[in-house]
C-alpha cells in the first residue's frame, strides 16, 4: 500500500480524502495557493506545499507545479478529487511517466469518456440511447445559432471538458444561443483550459439520475445503485439523494448493467459515474460519464456502507475488488444538501467574505457506514445519521477565486420521510453568518410538497421559484409556535435583566406575564405562566402551548419543545425582540408589553432608499465587459454588463427601458456588493 499520497485539490474534497487516508494509515500532502494558506485542508494534511497565486489557472491546474510538489515530497500516488485536474488526461499521463500512481482511471478511459463529445459517440456505437445533438466542434456563435435552430429549441450548450455546471447554458432563442455560446466558451476556457463546445437537445421535464460504478484493473465491475440529482440550479446540483424515489428495481438494474458495460468497454478502473436523463415513462438516455469521484458520493456511501475513496486508493494500488454485485445492498435513504456561499435573496449570486459564525450540526453515526467511518459527535437519537463534509471553519474566508460550496450536509435514516425530517432539523441547526448562503432555500425545498412526494424534475427550481427565492411564509400553526417560544425566551431575558439591575429582590414582581408577539404581519397577545420546567403560553383565543427548553440570553441556537414537538430556532437579538430563522423563513419577532405594542402601531414605517435609477453590483466580482455606452437608450432585458465571480459569468440586464447617464465601472474593475456600476436618467 502507498505510504504517502498527494491530494491535487482543495476545500471539502481534499479534507474528505485526507480522512480516509488517515484511516488507512497513509500520510497525506496538501497543495495550496496564496488564498488557501490557512485553509482547513492545509491544516489537516501531514505536509503542505505552496503552488502559486490564487487563480486556479496559476496554481491548482498547473501540471508542472503539482508535479514539482510530488517530487519534493516523495508522494507515491495522487488523488485529484473532482474538478481541476481530475479529468485531465495530460495530468494522468504526466503521473504515469513519472512512475506515480493516479488514483483514478487509466489515461485511455479519461480520454474516451471524460470528453463529452467522444463519450457520446462511443455510447452511440455501443448501442446506448443518447439525447439528439451535434457532437462536432462548433467554431463560432453563428454556427452555434444555425445548429441550435436545426436541432430545435430549447437546446443545451455545453463545454466538452465541463463539469459542475460550468460552461453550460440553456438557449430558447437565437439570441440566447449566441450569448450562451460565448459565455460557455469563456467559462470553459477559464475553468478547464479547453473551450470546445457542443450542443444537444434540451429534454424538458427530465429527471437527472446517475449510476455509481466501481471497477478494478482485473476486469471486475459493479454498480452501487443510483443517485437522484434532479434539483438543480444553473445546471448545478443542489440536492441529491440515494436511492431515487422514482426508479423501480427493474429500471435500476437495467441502468446499472448498462453503466458497467460502458465502463468495461473503455477499460475503466476506479470509481466513476454514468449520468442519465430519465423521462416520465422511465426511459433513460446516456448523458455523459464522469471519470472521477462525484461531489455527491457521500449519499451512496451512506446507503451502501462502501467508502468510495478507500476503494479508489485500493484499485490504484492494483488490488482487485473484494465486492461483487450480490454484495451491494441498498439500506435506508440518504439525502445531501449542498451549502453554497450564494445569496438566495439576490437570485443566488455568489457571496464572499469572512465566516463570522460557522457552527454545523454535530455529526451522528448510524446506518451502513457506521463500521467504516467513526464520526465524532453526539450519540444517535433514533436511527439516523448526520454527516457534514466541509473545507471551511469558523472565522475562515470564502474566496472569490473558487467554487462557492461551503459544505455538503447529509442525513441518513431507514426511510425517505425520516431522512427528510432529519435533514430539516440539521438545516435548522446549521449556523452560518457573515456571508450570504442558501440555507433558507434548502430548508424551503425540504418542506416543498413536490420534493416531499418525490415528484421533482430538473425544472423544479425554475418552475417553483420563477421570480427567485424571497423567503418562506410560515403557516399559522408554525407562527404560533414561534410566537410562544419567543415570548417565553423574552421573559427569560427580562428576568435576567431584572436580576442584574437589582430592581427588586423578587424579580417575578418586576417581570410581567402579559406580552404581545408580532411576526410576519401577525400580532399575538399572550399570557405566560412559568414553572421550573418551562412555561405555558396562552393566546387570546384561549389556546395554550407548552414551551420547554434550555435557551439562555446570548445563545444563537434555541432547541425548544413547543406543543410536544421539537422546534430549532436560529436566534439573534434585535431591539425589542429577536431575528429568528426557521424552516427557510427569516423573521423579525418583536415581543412587547401591551402598552409598548399599542405605541409601536403609531410609529412610521422606514422606507428603503430608491435605487430604481441605479445598476448595483449584486455580488463581489470582476467586470468582464460593459455592453452599453453613456447616452445610449436600452430596452428591457438588454444586456448591460457581465460580472465574473467564483468562475461563473453573470450577465446583468436592464429591468426597464431607460437611458444610460453615467458608467462608473469598466472591464477589469473589482467591485464590492451594491457598488454602483451605472446610472440611468
Amino acid at each position: 500500500m502507498f505510504q504517502k499520497i498527494l491530494i491535487a485539490n482543495r476545500g471539502e474534497i481534499a479534507c474528505r480524502v485526507i480522512k480516509t487516508a488517515r484511516k488507512m494509515g497513509i500520510a497525506t500532502v496538501a497543495v495550496y495557493s496564496d488564498a488557501d494558506k490557512h485553509a482547513l485542508h492545509v491544516a489537516m494534511a501531514d505536509e503542505a506545499v505552496h503552488i502559486g497565486p490564487p487563480p486556479a489557472n496559476q496554481s491548482y491546474i498547473v501540471i508542472d507545479k503539482i508535479m514539482q510538489a510530488i517530487k519534493d515530497t516523495g508522494a507515491q500516488a495522487v488523488h485529484p478529487g473532482y474538478g481541476f485536474l481530475s479529468e485531465n488526461p495530460k495530468f494522468a499521463q504526466a503521473l504515469a511517466d513519472a512512475g506515480v500512481a493516479f488514483i483514478g482511471p487509466p489515461v485511455g478511459a479519461i480520454e474516451a469518456m471524460g470528453d463529452k463529445i467522444t463519450s457520446k459517440k462511443i455510447a452511440q456505437e455501443a448501442g446506448v440511447s443518447t439525447v439528439p445533438g451535434y457532437m462536432g466542434l462548433i467554431e463560432d456563435a453563428d454556427e452555434a445559432v444555425k445548429i441550435s435552430s436545426e436541432i430545435g429549441y430549447p437546446v443545451m450548450i455545453k463545454a466538452s471538458a465541463g463539469g459542475g455546471g460550468k460552461g453550460m447554458r440553456i438557449a430558447w432563442t437565437d439570441e440566447e444561443a449566441r450569448e450562451g455560446f460565448q459565455s460557455s466558451k469563456n467559462e470553459a476556457a477559464n475553468s478547464f483550459g479547453d473551450d470546445r463546445i457542443f450542443i444537444e437537445k434540451f429534454v424538458t421535464q427530465p429527471r437527472h439520475i446517475e449510476i455509481q460504478v466501481l471497477c478494478d484493473a482485473h476486469g471486475n465491475g459493479i454498480y452501487l445503485g443510483e443517485r437522484e440529482c434532479s434539483i438543480q440550479r444553473r445546471n448545478q446540483k443542489v440536492v441529491e439523494e440515494a436511492p431515487s424515489p422514482f426508479l423501480d428495481e427493474e429500471t435500476r438494474r437495467a441502468m446499472g448493467e448498462q453503466a458497467v458495460a460502458l465502463a468495461k468497454a473503455v477499460g475503466y478502473a476506479s470509481a466513476g459515474t454514468v449520468e442519465f436523463i430519465v423521462d416520465g415513462a422511465k426511459n433513460f438516455y446516456f448523458l455523459e460519464m464522469n471519470t472521477r469521484l462525484q461531489v455527491e458520493h457521500p449519499v451512496t456511501e451512506l446507503i451502501t456502507g462502501v467508502d468510495l475513496v478507500e476503494q479508489m486508493i485500493r484499485v490504484a494500488n492494483g488490488e482487485p475488488l473484494t465486492l461483487t454485485q450480490d454484495d451491494v445492498k441498498l439500506t435506508g435513504w440518504a439525502i445531501e444538501n449542498r451549502l453554497y456561499a450564494e445569496d438566495p435573496y439576490r437570485n443566488f449570486l455568489p457571496s464572499i467574505g469572512r465566516l463570522t459564525r460557522y457552527n454545523p450540526p454535530a455529526e451522528v453515526a448510524a446506518g451502513p457506514l457506521l463500521e467504516n467511518d467513526k464520526w465524532q459527535g453526539e450519540a444517535p437519537s433514533g436511527p439516523h445519521a448526520v454527516r457534514n463534509d466541509t473545507g471551511v471553519f469558523d472565522g475562515g474566508e470564502i474566496s472569490m477565486y473558487y467554487d462557492p460550496m461551503i459544505a455538503k450536509l447529509c442525513t441518513w435514516a431507514p426511510t425517505r420521510a425520516e431522512a427528510i425530517e432529519a435533514m430539516r432539523v440539521a438545516l435548522d441547526s446549521f449556523e452560518v453568518e457573515g456571508i450570504g448562503h442558501n440555507l433558507p432555500f434548502l430548508s424551503a425545498v425540504m418542506d416543498h410538497e413536490i420534493f416531499v412526494n418525490g415528484e421533482m424534475t430538473t425544472a423544479f427550481i425554475a418552475e417553483q421559484y420563477p421570480e427567485g427565492f424571497d423567503g418562506v411564509e410560515l403557516a399559522e400553526g408554525e407562527l404560533r409556535r414561534i410566537a410562544a417560544a419567543c415570548a417565553a425566551m423574552h421573559r427569560v431575558g427580562e428576568i435576567r435583566r431584572a436580576r442584574i439591575s437589582g430592581r427588586m429582590s423578587n424579580h417575578e414582581r418586576v417581570v410581567g406575564t402579559d406580552w404581545v408577539a408580532t411576526l410576519q404581519g401577525h400580532e399575538y397577545p399572550v399570557s405566560i405562566a412559568a414553572d421550573p420546567a418551562g412555561a405555558d403560553v396562552t393566546f387570546a383565543d384561549g389556546t395554550a402551548l407548552r414551551v420547554e427548553g434550555s435557551w439562555t440570553p446570548g445563545d444563537t441556537l434555541a432547541r425548544m419543545t413547543v406543543d410536544g414537538r421539537p422546534l430549532v430556532l436560529k436566534v439573534d437579538k434585535i431591539s425589542g425582540g429577536f431575528r429568528i430563522r426557521n424552516r427557510g423563513a427569516d423573521l423579525k419577532v418583536h415581543v412587547r408589553n401591551p402598552r409598548q405594542a399599542e405605541l409601536a402601531k403609531l410609529m412610521p414605517e422606514k422606507l428603503p432608499p430608491d435605487t430604481s435609477k441605479l445598476l448595483l453590483c449584486p455580488m463581489p466580482g470582476l467586470v468582464v465587459k460593459v455592453d452599453v455606452e453613456e447616452g445610449q437608450e436600452v430596452q428591457e432585458g438588454q444586456a448591460l454588463c457581465t460580472i465574473e465571480a467564483m468562475k461563473m459569468e453573470n450577465i446583468l440586464r436592464a429591468e426597464k427601458k431607460a437611458v444610460v447617464s453615467k458608467i462608473n465601472a469598466g472591464p477589469g474593475d473589482s467591485l464590492a456588493v451594491d457598488e454602483i456600476i451605472m446610472e440611468f436618467e
